[in-house]
């Protein structure tokens, strides 16, 4: 008996030494400093009863849909807000543009102008 025991206890040493570092790091990557808290939601597994369980789930899920919602209307309006200043950026580059084509135009008026007046 006390030699089984001993090869059971070897091979628990053994596989406590293969599984260490694994079981190191998935103790910190599951600790507690790296979850974060989501202010709104509630704790289910303190609760005992089914119902009550499936309720604060339930809460959970409707929370987590409704800060959803709230945060694609609020990506939806800062796209909006972002389209309309795009918009408003073109409409001054196309209007820069045609005054910048109107004020080349004029100064090869000039140009056009004053050679003349410079070969006499």
């Amino acid at each position: 008996m006390k030699r089984e025991h001993r090869q059971l206890w070897q091979t628990w040493h053994k596989a406590a030494q293969i599984f260490t570092p694994y079981g190191l790091v998935l103790m910190t990557s599951l600790s507690p400093a790296a979850a974060q808290d989501i202010r709104g939601m509630e704790v289910c597994t303190a609760e005992k009863q089914m119902e009550r369980r499936t309720a604060c789930l339930q809460a959970n899920v409707e929370f987590l849909q409704q800060a959803l919602l709230k945060l694609a209307r609020d990506t939806q309006e800062k796209s909006a807000a972002v389209d309309r200043d795009l918009a408003a950026a073109r409409a001054e580059i196309a209007a820069l543009k045609s005054a910048m084509e109107k004020l080349n135009s004029d100064l090869k008026q000039m140009k056009a102008k004053a050679e003349p007046e410079t070969k006499k």
